[in-house]
């Protein structure tokens, strides 16, 4: 499912016009986003926990000439799902 295809869903669902649940849709975006970017977790009880992981530095190796690069630490984006949504697809 793509972004235009879960927001025809959410119009829907919600029987709201497709521009209101676009609008809508982009909140949540925008909302998670801004959460992460502050160093705050997102939790969605049932569905899922939005945090930043620390992902430390490393030494990786250049696969093309097989020489050692060093990759620097960085701050990733993570999702955990919640129980419902774990049950919800077994």
């Amino acid at each position: 499912m793509n972004k235009s295809e879960l927001i025809d869903a959410i119009a829907a669902s919600a029987d709201i016009p497709k521009a209101a649940a676009g609008r809508a849709l982009d909140a949540v975006i925008d909302s998670v986003t801004g959460a992460l970017k502050d160093g705050d977790s997102v939790v969605l009880v049932g569905f899922g926990t939005f945090a930043v992981k620390e992902r430390a530095a490393r030494t990786g190796r250049n696969p093309q000439t097989g020489q050692p690069i060093e990759i620097s630490a960085a701050k990733i984006p993570s999702f955990k799902a919640g129980k419902a949504l774990k049950d919800a697809v077994n």
